[in-house]
Parts: C-alpha cells; structure tokens; sequence
C-alpha cells in the first residue's frame, strides 16, 4: 500500500532545522520549520501523486529524493518557481485541485526536501560482506560469530547503527583502532564512494544483538549543536560559514554537503591529520556521545540550509530585469499596477514569500494567456528574497 510505504519514508525524517545560531551566513528564519511536519504536506497536498522520494510515490514528475545535490532552501524555492508552469498544467491535465499552500506549510515542505540529503541509498549487503574481509575489519571484530576477538563484536550495529551512531563510535574509538592496527602491521583503511554505505549495510543485516542502550539517530539540535562545535573546539581549525583562515576546511562550504554516511566517512578518513593538528595546538581530543554528533551534524545542515546570504540592492535590479516590476509597483510610483509589493502583508520571511509565489501565480490560467515567466537561480531567489524582505521593514 502506497500510504504503508510512504510512512516508512516519513519515519526515518529528521526534524532539523530550529533556531539560528549567530555563526549562520544568514537566519533560519522560522524555529518551526519541521521536515517531519514537511513530509505530511507532501502527501496531504498530493505531491506524492507526481513525485516520489526515494522510489516511493508518483513517476510524473522527478524523483527528489534523488536530484543532484545540495538542496538549500533557495535551490528548491527556485526549482518550485522555475516548474510551477509544467507541474500546473500536468496537475490540470490529472485533474488534481490546485493546493494552497500556507507559510508554515510551505516552509515544512522546503525542510523535508531538504533533509533529504541526509540518507543514502540502501548499500549492497554482497559488496559490504567482502569489503569487510578486504579492510580487514574481519581481523580484530566479529559479525555473526565470524572474525576476530580483539575488538567488540559488531552484531550491535544491527540494532544500534545509524550513521551517526558509527560516527561517534569509529571517532572516539579511532586512536585505539589505530594502535591495534599498528602493532598487527595492518594497514589502517579509508572509504571512498559508498564503500563504508555497503559495509553498514551488511552489518545491519547480521542477527542483531540485544541493544545495551538507546539508539541514538537524528533528530539533532542544531542550537545545541552550535554550542557543541565551540565547546569542543571544532571551531579552532573549521569555519561554518565564518570569514577567517582555518587550519580545515569550512564546513558549511557546499562543496562539503554530505549525507550523514559520507560524513561519517570522511571523519573516520581525516582523523589522522585532525588528530595531529590537535596535538601539535594542544587542543585535547574531545569525546562526542551520538547524540553530540547528531546535534554537531544538524547545526552544520541548519548553517547550510541559508547558506546563500541575498542581497537586497541586487534584488531589486532582478526584480526589474525578470519584468517582475512590469506587473507590480513598489510604493506606487506609476499607480498602474495592480498589486503594490511594498503594501502587500506577510513577505516577512522566505517561506510566506514562496508561499505567495506559489499561491498568485497565473497557475489557473490557461498556457495560451500566460505572461512570459522569467525563470531565476538559487542565488537570484535569494536576493529577491532578501530585496521583498526589505520592503516589509519601510512600511
């Protein structure tokens, strides 16, 4: 049943985005802005008619669970402007009813969307079982009563093995890891790809062990998470989205934007040099509970979700180019047209202004009557964000 499938989709949302710590290149600008609450407006809206996520829902539209990333808010707030005439005619011709969207709505929709970029796809359990064998995890740690005794057993991840999970046990446990390797002259592994993905994989489908404690996955705090980034010391040698030379990168850089197993993978790969570059500036190694990375992980999503600070001045002059001033009048300066931005209520945030994109489009007019519609970039939605924003603040 689609509605089965479809919830166990929504069950593995994470609820992220909250408010805004200060480092933010730009606010989170709705602390409720909730993917899980998203994920209902997907399909109570019929979205999961058109689209599917992840293989789950309609085949009309694309996939989004699977469109190249990153996904920030104005990614996918320009993508649903740029579509809005071919999903309006597809809808007509369906004979699905036009849905409203409200604010918060709309707001919650643009979260799950995007925190889709959480999750992998499923890994291949085959490829997972000889990886295991061919970075000589086999060496020191069992699954299923197969492997070494030198190291705990890995039968818990079944139970307890979340990417973030992994990600905290293979953090706080790499030095001794390394050690052991060491003195077995085994060479310590990496991951590339979606190697460690597949190797999850086949350690989820191990007979679980009874779980000896709570099993830790998202959601994260990302208020918390900002606290845990300077308490730790995480912000000595890494920016998010901060002006300033760092010894690491900085991590709110797109090009960084990671799926909580890529993440995973990437400390477990960089822990030498991080752990180096912590001994040679003193700064000791920091213990991270699961929930600490699930909340450190959320505060690096939530510094990306606006990670495209607008610029109001650069707004206006795209209002004027895309023919958006050829309909609307700002402070009535030529009194002919009939909507005057700078009076309209409610463009107070970037979702109510999607929303009212959304909801006073020529979306009900038949294609032949449709003005030209100008489509815009991610970068050029977030400067009309910011320029409609400003209007808001001179009434």
């Amino acid at each position: 049943m689609l509605r089965a499938a479809w919830w166990a989709v929504v069950v593995s949302t994470v609820v992220l985005v909250c408010s805004s710590p200060p480092a933010s290149a730009q606010a989170l600008f709705s602390p409720t802005q909730d993917p899980v609450s998203g994920s209902r407006v997907f399909g109570e809206k019929g979205c999961v008619r058109c689209h599917a996520i992840n293989g789950v829902g309609g085949k009309v539209g694309p996939d989004l669970g699977r469109l190249p990333r990153p996904r920030t808010f104005f990614d996918l707030a320009a993508a649903m402007w740029n579509h809005l005439p071919r999903m309006a005619e597809r809808m007509r011709q369906l004979g699905i009813p036009r849905p409203r969207l409200e604010p918060a709505e709309t707001g919650d929709l643009i979260a799950f969307l995007f925190t889709l970029d959480y999750f992998d796809r499923p890994g291949n359990v085959a490829t997972g079982r000889r990886l295991f064998v061919e970075k000589k995890c086999v060496v020191c740690h069992q699954v299923g009563g197969t492997g070494g005794v030198v190291a705990p057993s890995l039968d818990s991840v079944a139970e307890r093995g979340s990417p973030i999970y992994v990600a905290a046990a293979m953090w706080n446990h790499g030095p001794a890891m390394a050690e052991a390797m060491r003195a077995r002259r085994i060479e310590r592994p990496t991951f590339k790809d979606a190697e460690l993905v597949d190797l999850l994989a086949y350690l989820r489908a191990a007979p679980p062990a009874s779980a000896e404690g709570p099993l830790y996955i998202l959601p994260g705090r990302a208020d918390e998470g900002y606290r845990l980034f300077m308490e730790k010391r995480c912000s000595d040698c890494h920016g998010a989205g901060t002006p300033g030379a760092r010894v690491g990168p900085d991590l709110a850089q797109r090009s960084l934007h990671r799926s909580l197993t890529q993440f995973a993978a990437a400390m477990w790969n960089k822990a030498p040099a991080m752990l180096e570059a912590m001994r040679v500036r003193g700064i000791p190694v920091p213990q991270l509970r699961p929930e600490d990375m699930a909340d450190i992980v959320a505060y690096l999503y939530a510094v990306q979700y606006f990670a495209v600070p607008g610029e109001p001045q650069k707004g206006w002059r795209l209002a004027n180019e895309k023919g958006c001033l050829g309909c609307h009048t700002v402070h009535a300066r030529d009194g002919k047209a009939p909507t005057d931005l700078a009076q309209v209520k409610g463009l107070d945030s970037p979702a109510r202004i999607v929303a009212a994109l959304w909801n006073h489009s020529f979306i009900t007019a038949p294609p032949a009557v449709q003005p030209p519609r100008a489509e815009v970039r991610p970068d050029e939605m977030a400067d009309l964000v910011a320029f409609l924003r400003s209007l808001s603040r001179t009434r």
